[in-house]
């Protein structure tokens, strides 16, 4: 509130600032409470970070109790050149000995002869594309169930160049492209999929009133083998691809052979070349979800210890020293590393998984005993996830699992702490807000009760100059006499 500059002009005094400083000392438990609530705010700001802590080892160790990480399959191949093995994560482990007899190719077709450039004009007429399968011998054409021809109408103005482009823009299931070289330029197209499915015919009804495989105007770019239209020249046909896996023949449409084994994909990269593809579990996605279990777990621990410290040196606690909502924490996080658990004959604690308390109460990683660890699963499985209505029979990931939902939960430590400190907030606010009021009230009577006095001062003061100027009045008419 600003000062009341008027105080004072009656008595002299500087009762202004006597009602400042009046007012400070009244105020002087505002400083206490602004301590306290900044202290408040930082001990839920520490809450909320280890809420993420410990969110964060829930997500660890769910990973580690989940099903799917135990039964996840890992596929490879003894030759990624020749075969390379895609997916597999829920194939059934097992070995395939696979023989690439041949890759899956689409129907290639060239101009037989050349134009000078792709400005030459390429006649007129009506092209049909249809999409098929060439039988031979005999060269017969068995066109695509559920695949329609697709008709091209060519006009005079027409080039090779647009020629091309109207092939591409039909979308009939063939790219066309122009091919120069020192005799000109040739027009080719090609199967857009591979697959025996996907070979093709080109026939052309032709304006230029001679026969339709005359090989003159727009049937030099025909391909009807059956009806005589040879102005294109087949430089590859369509074929499926083909291999031998386990002795047994396979084929496929595409390079990519599924079926084999459920949930597998076989590449095939090289013909005349054979590989071993080998599915197991995958210990690699395992081994990972350990270490992330013991790094989520290791930066809750010390995110605990830095905010309960007490720095002798400094004589500076940190936020949470001596919060015994944390320290609890902090015990229980420790008591479950010590407590062994009978769910695996094996490995019965963290320690002989590999995962050892350090004196700063952190994981160390073992990579030598977590290695070892690996070549036995099933144990490995129950030892930290096992689910049992004995609680001595829990997987030791489960049991943190447990402990962070039951933590997180509504009535949980870290939500109930938080809840009580958000409510001292609350409490805090209220009572500055009621020093404010009171301060307020205190200013105002005292600048009420300084005023009254200044004003009498001022009246005193007038009269006392009044009777000084009386009695002096008197004493010179004494003299006179």
């Amino acid at each position: 509130m600003p000062a009341i500059t008027s105080l004072g002009i009656g008595s002299g005094v500087d009762i202004n600032t006597m009602v400042d400083q009046l007012v400070a000392l009244e105020r002087r438990p505002m400083s206490q409470l602004q301590s306290q609530a900044r202290e408040l705010q930082t001990q839920v700001s520490s809450f909320g970070q280890l809420s993420s802590l410990f969110s964060g080892l829930q997500t660890a160790a769910n990973r580690l109790t989940n099903s799917s990480l135990w039964t996840q399959s890992k596929a490879t191949s003894s030759d990624e050149a020749a075969v390379q093995a895609i997916g597999g994560g829920n194939a059934a482990a097992g070995n395939y000995a696979v023989s690439v007899d041949s890759l899956a190719t689409g129907q290639t077709v060239v101009g037989s002869t050349s134009l000078s450039s792709a400005t030459d004009a390429v006649g007129s007429g009506v092209m049909t594309l249809q999409m098929g399968r060439w039988e031979q011998p005999p060269m017969n054409f068995v066109p695509r169930v559920g695949r329609d021809p697709v008709s091209i109408t060519v006009t005079g103005s027409d080039t090779l160049g647009s020629l091309r482009d109207k092939i591409n823009a039909a979308g009939a299931g063939v790219t066309a492209s122009i091919v120069t070289d020192s005799s000109g330029a040739r027009l080719a197209l090609r199967s857009t999929d591979t697959g025996v499915d996907n070979g093709f015919r080109l026939s052309v009804s032709d304006n230029d009133g001679g026969a339709p495989a005359d090989g003159v105007g727009l049937s030099r770019f025909a391909y009807n083998p059956v009806a005589g239209g040879n102005g294109l020249e087949l430089k590859q046909a369509a074929g499926n691809a083909r291999a031998t896996v386990n002795g047994i023949s396979v084929q496929s449409a595409s390079n990519d052979v599924s079926g084999v084994a459920e949930g597998l994909t076989l590449r095939l990269r090289r013909a005349g070349a054979s590989a071993e593809v080998s599915v197991s579990n995958d210990r690699d996605a395992v081994r990972t979800a350990v270490q992330d279990f013991a790094t989520a777990y290791n930066n809750l621990a010390k995110s605990i210890a830095d905010q309960t410290r007490f720095d002798p040196g400094s004589k500076v606690g940190g936020p949470l020293q001596g919060d015994t909502a944390a320290t609890g924490l902090q015990r229980q996080l420790r008591s479950l590393v010590a407590t062994g658990s009978q769910a695996s004959s094996t490995f019965r604690n963290l320690s002989e998984v590999g995962l050892s308390m350090q004196r700063d109460g952190t994981l160390a990683v073992d990579t030598t005993k977590l290695n070892n660890a690996m070549s036995n699963l099933p144990e490995l499985r129950k030892a930290l996830a096992a689910d049992d209505t004995d609680p001595q029979k829990d997987g030791i990931a489960r049991r943190y699992a447990d402990l962070a939902q039951q933590v997180l939960g509504v009535d949980g430590s870290l939500s109930t702490r938080t809840e009580s400190l958000r409510k001292r907030i609350g409490v805090n606010s209220e009572s500055q807000a009621a020093l404010d009021d009171r301060v307020d009230r205190f200013r105002a009577r005292l600048v009420a009760q300084y005023s009254a006095m200044d004003a009498n001062l001022s009246r005193l003061n007038a009269l006392s100059g009044y009777v000084s100027q009386q009695l002096t009045a008197l004493g010179g008419n004494s003299t006179q006499r």
